[in-house]
């Protein structure tokens, strides 16, 4: 089987010149004065036993004003690593090929689903990569993990794109191993987590389905940064570019509605070594309760279409179906209020104001404007359009060979 390996690498500007109005918003993404966890990654490919694949590494700048400086760091790591498999570069500049192409080709209407911006629009271009590459199964890997285990590899394609039990498995998820070697989320208990119980929710779930045999199950949660998804998938259900961030999730629920379900392999595994995030509290919680309400309303707004599998929160319990429900909105205000009692004792009056808002976006901005299930309706089926057009060998040809060139 033809595997691709994809690592998105996000990166901003020099630390003296730090975030601008307009830049593009991520965890943590790597100054250009800095090394960052890259190389890190691509030398960890090397303790692989099994070496037959190609890896793409995508640049992605948080600025349009730093896009050839981002291709040029990302050349350079990827030039002096050496993990004994054929590393590409895929950067804004063989995107801008790519989006002449379909211009050239009438098939301007495409472009859009094809972008640097935003999490959902990197992951898409995750697996359209692998598709022009002509690859059977994408990998999904992040640029702040390492390999420790030799068998990944052979362990990501053991059941890929194999019949079990009468069923087809497109999509298998792995899971992170922590610093210390564990996979349970820690975080120091705090009295508004009472309300908000994401990561004992987390937890729950990853004892149920990574801590418990058999080796495989179906899961209601996966990781964006330890995942293969098969042709039979990615061809045809994108990721949401509508939801801000948990795009992992989301893309599990998508797929599930379009018939395709994700099985962990809890042997699959990945250390996961994040930079410590900068966001204050209160903006994560916002994050959050942004792409709940929104997946909700996807789930709240589906509709009987023959081909297609209706969806329901108790189907994700207990993580991410505890946020998926009626009571969403008691849990944001509950929490909101505490955390910000929790900012006010602390003397930052101007967090506590920003907790409390949350609370008001939670009824107002946060709530879609459109029906988030006929928007991926019409994603997906133009999502498949743009997949068959580039599968045409005279296309998929030459988009792989923007991708295939020398690293300059």
């Amino acid at each position: 089987m033809k595997l691709t390996m994809v690592i998105p690498s996000y990166w901003a500007r020099e630390s003296k010149t730090g975030w601008k109005d307009g830049d593009d918003i991520y965890d943590h993404p790597t100054p250009l004065d800095e090394e960052g966890t890259l190389q890190r990654a691509i030398q960890s490919i090397g303790a692989l036993e099994d070496k037959d694949f190609r890896v793409v590494i995508i640049a992605i700048p948080t600025a349009a004003d730093i896009e050839s400086r981002v291709e040029e760091k990302v050349a350079r790591i990827i030039e002096s690593s050496n993990p004994g498999v054929e590393v590409l570069l895929f950067g804004p500049s063989h995107l801008k090929q790519i989006h002449d192409l379909l211009v050239s080709e009438n098939k301007e209407e495409y472009t859009y689903l094809l972008q640097l911006r935003g999490y959902s629009n990197v992951r898409n271009l995750c697996m359209f990569v692998p598709h022009v590459l002509d690859s059977e199964a994408a990998v999904l890997i992040d640029d702040d993990e390492v390999f420790e285990d030799p068998a990944f590899m052979t362990k990501a394609r053991a059941y890929i794109g194999k019949d079990i039990e009468g069923k087809a498995i497109n999509a298998v998820a792995g899971y992170y191993l922590q610093p210390d070697g564990d996979y349970h989320v820690k975080k120091p208990s705090r009295p508004w987590m009472q309300h908000w119980d994401q990561y004992a929710r987390m937890n729950e779930a990853f004892d149920n389905i990574i801590g418990s045999e058999p080796r495989l199950k179906e899961t209601p949660f996966v990781f964006g940064g330890n995942m293969v998804v098969h042709r039979d998938l990615f061809t045809v259900v994108p990721f949401d570019p509508d939801v801000p961030r948990g795009e992992d999730i989301d893309f599990l629920i998508n797929a599930r509605m379009f018939g395709h379900s994700f099985v962990l392999d809890n042997q699959l595994a990945i250390k996961h070594l994040p930079p410590p995030k900068s966001h204050p509290v209160w903006r994560s919680l916002r994050e959050d309760l942004y792409r709940f309400i929104y997946e909700r309303a996807k789930i709240e707004t589906q509709k009987d279409i023959e081909g297609m599998t209706r969806v329901y929160p108790d189907e994700f319990d207990p993580y991410p179906g505890c946020f998926l429900k009626p009571d969403l909105e008691t849990k944001i205000e509950n929490a909101s209020k505490l955390l910000s009692e929790e900012y006010l004792a602390q003397g930052d009056s101007e967090a506590s104001e920003e907790a409390l808002k949350n609370t008001v976006l939670a009824r107002t901005d946060a709530v879609p404007n459109s029906d988030p299930f006929q928007k991926l309706c019409v994603l997906q089926k133009r999502w498949q359009e743009l997949m068959s057009f580039t599968a045409q060998e005279r296309i998929r040809s030459r988009i792989s060979g923007f991708i295939c060139k020398e690293v300059q």
